[in-house]
C-alpha cells in the first residue's frame, strides 16, 4: 500500500514519527512525507522515504494562503497516488483531509496532538476569530476522514462538546506517540543538589513564567537546588515570551538559560527533577515521555495532555496550571526529601514501559489504519 505521511513539520516528523514509519515500511507498505518548504531541513534525509514539501502559513487562517495549501496537497496526492493519507497537527489534518477527498484518496486518518492555543484562551481578537474558523474547518476534516485519533480523551471530549465532530464521526484515543525506550534509556541522576530541568519551546503558555518564578521563590527561601530552562525560542510564535524578559532572567542568574538544542538526551542526564507546568493544551507531551523514559520523577500541569502522564504521589506531582505557589510547593517536597526523586524516576520508568513504548502505540495505529498486513486492508 502507499502511504503519504503529511507532517507539520520536519523536527516533529522525525522526532515523533520515524518509529512508525519504519512500523509502516516493515509492514511491506511504501511511505512518503509531505513538509512545509518553510520548515525543511536536511534532518528528514533520517527517515529514508521520498519526500516533498508544500507552502504552508503556520499561524492564523488566510482564506487565499489556506486554498493555496489545500491545491498544492491535492497536486502531489495525484502525483503520488497513495492509498491512504495520514496527516498530524491542525492545518495539516483538516487540509490533508480536504485534499484527499479532492484527489479521490480512499482513505484519511488525522491525528489531533493537541489543542494548542485552541484550549490555552486568550489572545485578542484575531486568535478568536482562528478559532472559530478552526472549530468549523475540523468538523469538515473529521467527517472526510476514516478516523480521527486524539492523545488524550480530554480534546476527544472537547471535540464532541464544542462540535468540532459530530457524533457520528469515528475517533480513537491513543497514549501519544510513544518513546523510543532504547532511544532514551535510564540516566544516572546527577550527584549533588537537586536539579530541576525543564524542556520547552519559550512560550508563555509552556508555563515558563511560572517555572522561573517558582525557582525565584525557592532561592528566596533558601533552597539548594539549581534551575535549568532548555529550548529554543522563536518571535514569531504566538505567545512568544519578549526576547527582553529572557535576557533579564539570565542577566539576573535566576536560572539557566540553555536555549534550544539537537539532543536533548544529556540535558535530561542533568536533571534530578522534570518540569512542565503547561497550560497550552497538549495532546501527550514528549518532553515528558522522554523524561520519564529516562527515568525521571515529574512535575506537570493538572491540565489536558499533562495529566496522563503523572499518577499523583506516585512518579510525580500534578500542580494547578498557572499556579506558581502549587509549583514551588512541589518542586521544594523534593529538596527537603531528596528519596523521592529515585523512587518516583523508577515509578516513571516504569509507566513508559507499561503504557508508552513506541511499539505498542504504533501496533495501535496500525490496526486503526488497518496496516496490520502486508498490504493492508
Amino acid at each position: 500500500m502507499k502511504i503519504l505521511i503529511i507532517a507539520g513539520n520536519v523536527r516533529s516528523a522525525v522526532a515523533n514519527r520515524a518509529d512508525l514509519i519504519e512500523a509502516m515500511r516493515t509492514q511491506g507498505h511504501q511511505v512518503q512525507v509531505v513538509v512545509p518548504r518553510q520548515d525543511w531541513s536536511s534532518a528528514i534525509e533520517r527517515l529514508k522515504v521520498p519526500h516533498e514539501v508544500f507552502q504552508l502559513s503556520r499561524t492564523g487562517l488566510s482564506p487565499l494562503s489556506d486554498l493555496r495549501s489545500i491545491g498544492a496537497l491535492v497536486s502531489i496526492m495525484r502525483r503520488a497516488k497513495p492509498d491512504l493519507v495520514f496527516s498530524y497537527n491542525a492545518k495539516p489534518v483538516i487540509y490533508g483531509a480536504i485534499a484527499a477527498r479532492l484527489a479521490g484518496v480512499p482513505r484519511h486518518y488525522g491525528m489531533v496532538t493537541g489543542l494548542g492555543y485552541y484550549r490555552a484562551g486568550g489572545g485578542g481578537l484575531r486568535l478568536m476569530l482562528t478559532r472559530f474558523a478552526q472549530e468549523r474547518l475540523y468538523r469538515v476534516a473529521t467527517a472526510l476522514s476514516r478516523a480521527t485519533i486524539f492523545q488524550n480523551r480530554d480534546d476527544l471530549e472537547t471535540f464532541r462538546q464544542n462540535g468540532l465532530m459530530s457524533p457520528s464521526a469515528n475517533a480513537v484515543v491513543v497514549n501519544g506517540s510513544g518513546i523510543n525506550l532504547e532511544r532514551f534509556p535510564v540516566q544516572r541522576l546527577p550527584a549533588g543538589s537537586p536539579a530541576f530541568v525543564m524542556i520547552s519551546r519559550l512560550l508563555a503558555s509552556k508555563g515558563v513564567e511560572q517555572f522561573v518564578a517558582a525557582a525565584e521563590q525557592l532561592q528566596a527561601d533558601g533552597a539548594k537546588a539549581r534551575f535549568v530552562l532548555v529550548g529554543p525560542h522563536d518571535p514569531d510564535l504566538p505567545g512568544s515570551l519578549p526576547v527582553e524578559m529572557i535576557e533579564n532572567w539570565r542577566r539576573r542568574g535566576v536560572i539557566e538559560i540553555v536555549g534550544g538544542v539537537d539532543d536533548v538526551l544529556p540535558q535530561l542526564a542533568r536533571a534530578s527533577v522534570f518540569i512542565l507546568p503547561s497550560f497550552y493544551g497538549e495532546g501527550t507531551p514528549r518532553a515528558v515521555l522522554e523524561a520519564m523514559s529516562c527515568g525521571r520523577a515529574i512535575i506537570t500541569a493538572d491540565a489536558p495532555g499533562c495529566r496522563e502522564t503523572v499518577l499523583e504521589g506516585v512518579n510525580g506531582w500534578l500542580v494547578p496550571p498557572r499556579d506558581v505557589d502549587s509549583l514551588a510547593r512541589a518542586m521544594r517536597r523534593f529538596v527537603d526529601d531528596p528519596s523521592l526523586i529515585a523512587a518516583m524516576g523508577r515509578e516513571s520508568r516504569r509507566l513508559a514501559e507499561e503504557r508508552y513504548d513506541v511499539h505498542k502505540v504504533n501496533r495501535q495505529m496500525l490496526d486503526i489504519m488497518q496496516l496490520a498486513g502486508p498490504h493492508g486492508s
